[in-house]
C-alpha cells in the first residue's frame, strides 16, 4: 500500500470541442510513483495533448464522473461548456479527489458569480488559477472546503482601502496645507 500525499497528477479544464482552456501537470521529484512505472509519463505537450483529447473523447458525454483512463483515474465534472478534471494514479480515493474537485468548482462558482464556464474562466483565470492553489499544491490536496478556499481568494488586503475623492476632502486638504504654510510663515 502506498501512503503519500501526492495524490493528484494534473488538473484539467477542456472546452465543449475538447481544446485546452487550462492544463496544469504535476510531478514531483519525490513522487512515489516515479519508480514503479504504475502510469504513463506525460512530459511533452504533444503527449499532453493526445492524451487530453482521448480522454475529451471518453468523457464529452454528460453522465459520468469518475473513468480510469490511460492508466489514470479521472474524476471529472461537466459545467456548462467546459469539462473540469482531476487525474491521480489509479490507487488513489476517488471519494477524495471527487470532494476535492467538486469543493474547487464550488469555490470557483462562488467567486465567479455561477459563470463557470469558458469565457469566464479565460476572463477570470487568476481567481481560477488562485483557487487551484489553494486547494492542490504541487499535487498535494490541502484543502475541501469551499467556502474556505474562496474567502481566502478574494479576501481583501489591507492596503487597497477605498478612498474616494470628493470636493470636501479636497477642501479639507487645501485648508491644511493653507494653515500650516500660515503657521511656518509666523515662526520666520
Amino acid at each position: 500500500m502506498n501512503l503519500s500525499l501526492y495524490s493528484i497528477s494534473a488538473f484539467l479544464i477542456l472546452d465543449a470541442e475538447g481544446h485546452r482552456v487550462l492544463a496544469k501537470y504535476y510531478r514531483p521529484k519525490s513522487h512515489p510513483n516515479a519508480l514503479n512505472g504504475e502510469m504513463k509519463e506525460l512530459a511533452t505537450l504533444k503527449e499532453q495533448k493526445a492524451f487530453e483529447k482521448g480522454l475529451w473523447g471518453k468523457t464529452k458525454k454528460v453522465g459520468g464522473d469518475i473513468i480510469l483512463y490511460d492508466g489514470y483515474l479521472a474524476v471529472y465534472k461537466h459545467s456548462l461548456d467546459i469539462i473540469i478534471y482531476f487525474l491521480a494514479s489509479p490507487g488513489e480515493n476517488e471519494l477524495m479527489l471527487s470532494a476535492a474537485l467538486n469543493s474547487l468548482i464550488d469555490a470557483q462558482s462562488l467567486l465567479l458569480r455561477n459563470q463557470l464556464e469558458k469565457r469566464g474562466v479565460l476572463e477570470n483565470l487568476d481567481v481560477v488559477l488562485l483557487c487551484l492553489d489553494e486547494t492542490v499544491d504541487d499535487g498535494i490536496i490541502l484543502d475541501t472546503d469551499a467556502a474556505a478556499i474562496a474567502s481566502r481568494v478574494s479576501r481583501s488586503r489591507p492596503d487597497t482601502t477605498d478612498i474616494t475623492i470628493n470636493e470636501q476632502t479636497i477642501m479639507n486638504a487645501y485648508q491644511t496645507v493653507k494653515d500650516r504654510v500660515a503657521q511656518r510663515i509666523r515662526e520666520l
